[in-house]
């Protein structure tokens, strides 16, 4: 018999649930609204979720996958910096009001576990995911187990020193690796593009329907895959800068593969190619050793779902 699982993907603004099955199967979805500065809501909205999807399904257990640290027993929301989550007990408030056995798991790395047993990383054993979206996660299955560090918030890379003394991140440091190969860093550089250099920017002004500030991460894919230019420099500027953390990563972890995700990463082969090329020209000891592969996640917006479903399992 089939067992089936719920996979329980907590964003900013929405949470996204699905039952699963043992083969990465999407049986049935659902969607809510919350708002990220109400804890207690947003946990609501999951025990909602769950009890709706418990109505049309038997299911054995609950994966969650959050922004923000995980402790070590996948129980508790230590810190998570887009939610009102502080030291927030999400296991056992779901289990309290479901009964259902509950795992908690950053979302980064339920992604990461996602691409490994059913995407784009499901060929091999030590992978790297990187997440391009308003900021960089990240999740490591190495020896073909998902490495959560001796606290349970390994694998933080947007928050790795890029660049000494650079850019101001919103976790309060300089310099991190999300400043310079996010979406957020992409539309900062079309905007300063369409400011000083407008006739340039022409295209993105236009989609954006005359107004400079309203430019977004994906008017600049859809410019740079008409072949305007400007925009595809944008890009791969965000994909030179990828390439230069995946070489220092590579440098640390040696993984087969990296899978990259996230919103940003709908630019394809246009943020790929460079970010690989970037990589294999900064790697170390180039030419004496193999290369990791750098590939597009395959599961989209589901691998999070799909991988916090499958963790628990575990």
């Amino acid at each position: 018999m089939t067992e089936l699982t719920i996979g329980v993907d907590v964003g900013g603004t929405k949470i996204a649930g699905g039952v699963v099955d043992e083969t990465g199967r999407i049986l049935q979805r659902t969607r809510r609204e919350t708002r990220p500065d109400d804890a207690d809501s947003i946990v609501s909205t999951i025990i909602d979720v769950v009890r709706d999807l418990v109505g049309e399904h038997t299911v054995i257990s609950v994966g969650v996958g959050s922004a923000g640290f995980v402790d070590a027993e996948r129980s508790t929301v230590m810190f998570a910096p887009n939610l009102a989550w502080r030291d927030m007990p999400v296991r056992d408030l779901v289990v309290a009001a479901t009964g259902l056995p509950t795992v908690v798991e950053n979302d980064a790395n339920a992604a990461a576990w996602g691409e490994f047993k059913f995407g784009a990383a499901s060929d091999v054993n030590h992978m790297v995911c990187v997440t391009i979206g308003t900021g960089v996660g990240g999740g490591l299955v190495l020896g073909g187990e998902l490495y959560r560090g001796a606290h349970g918030i390994a694998a933080e890379i947007g928050h790795f020193q890029l660049v000494p003394d650079g850019r101001l991140c919103g976790c309060g440091l300089r310099g991190c690796f999300e400043q310079y190969a996010s979406g957020t860093a992409l539309v900062r550089e079309a905007l300063i593009l369409a400011k000083e250099r407008p006739t340039e920017a022409s295209r993105l002004i236009e989609l954006a329907g005359g107004d400079p500030g309203a430019i977004t991460g994906p008017m600049v894919t859809q410019a740079a895959r008409g072949a305007d230019q400007a925009a595809v420099e944008l890009i791969a500027t965000v994909g030179r800068w990828l390439g230069k953390g995946l070489a220092s990563l590579s440098a640390l972890l040696d993984p087969e593969v990296f899978v990259i995700g996230g919103g940003a990463s709908d630019a394809g082969e246009l943020l790929i190619g460079p970010a690989a090329a970037e990589m294999s020209d900064k790697l170390t000891g180039k030419g004496h050793r193999p290369e990791p592969d750098v590939r597009l996640a395959t599961l989209g917006n589901d691998a999070g779902l799909v991988g916090a479903a499958d963790l628990a399992r575990i």
